[in-house]
């Protein structure tokens, strides 16, 4: 039963980030602060922020783009006791119509993620990805 609940925390975290639904990703996916890393795809090292700073962040990052799609699964997940390991993988699509040299770019890669148990239910504390490539438009100019 665990593992179904952090399979759809895990598909909570993408579904909603592509929605945009950034208050429900503060309610129901992240705990306040989180050990953040997407030092591979040049989104700083490893730091501790707010989930509320990580919302803003995405969300600034998402303006000018007309769609975000993450395609996620192949999870492997580990419960030890009130943590857990969730490794994924995942493409992330980005669309911006007006761009001249191609539409969309893609990510692929992978998650690292952890989770604990909290009175809430279970929230993702670590959030790492390990980006493998980048194809089409990186720029989407």
């Amino acid at each position: 039963m665990e593992k179904f609940h952090l399979t759809e925390l895990a598909n909570k975290l993408f579904m909603y980030t592509d929605a945009q639904r950034w208050q429900d990703l503060l309610d129901e996916v992240f705990v306040e602060e989180l050990w953040f890393d997407m030092s591979s795809a040049g989104g700083g090292e490893l730091r501790k922020l707010k989930a509320v700073e990580l919302c803003d962040m995405w969300a600034e990052g998402f303006k000018g783009l007309d769609e975000v799609h993450h395609q996620a699964g192949h999870y492997l997940i580990d419960v030890r006791k009130e943590e857990a390991s969730i490794f994924a993988y995942a493409v992330a699509y980005h669309y911006k119509n007006s761009a001249a040299n191609g539409k969309t770019r893609v990510f692929v890669g992978s998650y690292d993620l952890n989770a604990i148990n909290t009175s809430k239910g279970w929230r993702l504390n670590q959030f790492k990805y390990n980006l493998k490539f980048i194809d089409g438009n990186t720029n989407l100019e």
